[in-house]
């Protein structure tokens, strides 16, 4: 007869709380006994669609954020850990937020509306699986009005009357408003003729020297992470004429770069500067500005001159950041005396001079059981051009067995990438590149030089690893199908140095219930009901290659299941378990050379005695 178990309607299976249930099945058929059996039903876990309480429920979910949040900002998520093969569906089209195909909602592309009301959106959402499962629920996104300050102009309006005659680059007035991370900007006129306002102080300076005009500038104000946020003012500014001009000069701004390799004495710019009758006669010419810059630079008459050598690779150049700015003052000698300034900026640019220069020892010592990637040593060249040792490094000739070493081309370091071998090779000599970056502004004008490095292998003997003890009996009770049991940690050690050593099950595992990790051998336990023994054999190695030095270790483990099934009948049966004799078998491997390899060696060895034989009596009979 067949039996039949099915599933009680409406019940509900979770593998979390119960995996496993155990039926005790009886049956009696006429005329016979009756018969009993188990049934061990297994549950696993699966995957079910399943939506989240506050989601499912009637009001759904509620997320609040703020108005300045970012575009495209994620603000839900559906399900926190989807399954694969999930459709999400909105049931609403009537909001401006974003539902993508992982079930994730998103702030609008542009961002929401900056207002001071509080903003609602809700969201219908329905979410099915490949199967046709599928689940809905709700979410609403509440808006907060933004926490920041706006950005805002105290002084919406503001009017500067100024006479004429004022020079290019010149503070006219300066603007300023309220909020966060606040950032200016002209909007009419659109192109900046007479006056340009700096970007983060606010400050309006003019472009030229400035006549008599009149100019309505408007002013924008913005937050540079928000650029939304922003407003406007409008600044008139009044130009008024003068009796007497100021000398007029040209240029009116002077920027230049000149090489670190400039002569003392040359000749920079020279001015062409007039005055209201049209010449330059009267005019009086001065440099103004830091020490720095009056002790390198000089005025003779309208020609600025360099005065002293710039030296680029110098720290007092750095630190003043390769510039010198300074102003030079132009008087007319009237009474009131007129005066213009012409702004000076002079960039130093550099110039490579010198070249590279090899350390003064380069000799290294590695050990020939060096790990691929171990640092061998540092080649430490130096540069006198700035920024100082600023190199580049590279090996003459392609890495191999001849040359089994890298080197950083930034740092220097010389690592090993390759086997070393003393026997075969005791030293190697390596040629090194030097060659200088960023030194000049020609790229194409840099400076090399070969330096020889010489790496020493240091002989290191081989060592075959120990573990005590060689051989071990152990026995163990099974735990729980599926766990994870240790067994035992292996005691070995290798070469004196302390190199790790690797562990390999190489027999007596062919079910796969034994698991290294790291020297810890692990049992996996199964439903087995007999008591079982395992023999397993360890190799435990180091080295790479010819070194390889390796040993075994021999681990008998006894295992006793973790649980027993009790039989139907109520007769007790007595067994008598057989105990077999256990044999460990150990292999050395034992070179027997050839019968005529022995005779050969033999015979050359008789051959090479009567030859010294022959030799000394010669000898002794002169």
């Amino acid at each position: 007869s067949s039996w039949q178990v099915t599933l009680r309607a409406g019940a509900e299976l979770d593998a979390r709380r119960v995996n496993q249930y155990t039926l005790t099945l009886r049956a009696t058929c006429p005329g016979e006994d009756e018969m009993e059996g188990r049934l061990f039903v297994q549950v696993t876990l699966g995957q079910v669609l399943r939506c989240d309480t506050p989601f499912t429920s009637a009001g759904g979910d509620m997320v609040q954020v703020l108005a300045d949040v970012a575009p495209r900002t994620p603000l839900y998520a559906v399900l926190p850990q989807p399954l694969g093969g999930l459709m999400f569906r909105l049931r609403n089209h009537n909001t401006p937020l974003t539902l993508t195909r992982r079930g994730l909602v998103l702030a609008p592309d542009n961002g929401f509306d900056p207002s001071k009301d509080t903003q609602m959106f809700r969201l219908e959402i329905e979410v099915m699986d490949r199967h046709g499962h599928n689940c809905s629920g709700a979410v609403t996104v509440e808006v907060l009005p933004s926490r920041r300050p706006r950005v805002a102009f105290p002084e919406p309006h503001r009017s500067v009357i100024m006479t004429e005659g004022i020079g290019p680059w010149e503070v006219v007035t300066q603007v300023h408003a309220t909020g966060e991370n606040v950032r200016y900007a002209m909007l009419a006129p659109v192109v900046p003729t007479l006056f340009t306002i700096d970007e983060a102080t606010g400050e309006i300076r003019s472009t030229r020297r400035l006549e008599v005009a009149r100019a309505n500038l408007l002013i924008q104000a913005y937050n540079a992470l928000h650029p939304t946020d922003h407003a406007t003012a409008t600044v008139n500014v009044t130009v008024q004429g003068t009796d007497h001009w100021a000398p007029r000069c040209v240029p009116a701004i002077f920027v230049s770069q000149v090489p670190e390799t400039v002569s003392p004495g040359s000749t920079l710019v020279t001015l062409r500067c007039t005055d209201s009758t049209g010449t330059d006669e009267r005019l009086h010419y001065a440099l103004e500005g830091r020490p720095a810059s009056r002790s390198h630079f000089c005025m003779e008459g309208p020609r600025l001159k360099v005065n002293t050598t710039l030296d680029y690779d110098s720290e007092a150049m750095a630190t003043m950041g390769f510039q010198f700015t300074a102003t030079i003052v132009v008087t007319v000698g009237e009474q009131p005396p007129r005066s213009t300034c012409v702004p000076v900026l002079v960039t130093v640019t550099p110039v490579n001079e010198f070249r590279p220069a090899c350390p003064n020892s380069a000799t290294f010592t590695v050990p020939e059981t060096a790990a691929f990637g171990s640092v061998v040593g540092r080649v430490a060249g130096t540069d006198r051009d700035y920024p100082p040792d600023s190199l580049e490094y590279s090996l003459e000739g392609e890495s191999g067995p001849a040359h089994p070493f890298s080197i950083d081309s930034r740092t220097g370091e010389i690592r090993v990438v390759g086997p070393l071998d003393s026997q075969q090779q005791k030293s190697y000599r390596l040629v090194v590149r030097l060659t200088d970056t960023r030194n000049d502004l020609d790229l194409a004008k840099r400076h090399s030089r070969l330096c020889d490095v010489s790496v020493r292998l240091q002989a290191v003997p081989g060592q075959v690893p120990v573990c005590t003890p060689e051989v071990q009996e152990l026995r163990i009770a099974a735990g729980s199908p599926g766990s994870r049991q240790p067994v035992t940690r292996l005691a070995c050690h290798g070469s004196p140095d302390g190199a790790t050593l690797t562990y390999t099950i190489v027999g007596g595992n062919e079910d796969g219930r034994f698991q290294l990790e790291g020297n810890t051998i692990v049992y996996l336990p199964n439903d087995q009901v007999e008591p079982r023994t395992f023999v397993l054999l360890v190799e435990a190695w180091g080295g790479s290659g010819a070194r390889r030095r390796s040993t075994v270790v021999a681990l008998v483990v006894h295992v006793t299941p973790w649980s027993t099934p009790v039989p139907p009948s109520t007769t007790t049966q007595h067994t008598m378990l057989q105990k077999e004799p256990l044999v460990v078998t150990r292999t050395e491997v034992v070179w027997h050379p050839p019968a005529w390899f022995v005779a050969v060696l033999t015979i050359s060895g008789t051959l090479l005695l009567a030859t010294l034989g022959c030799v000394a009596r010669s000898l002794l009979c002169r």
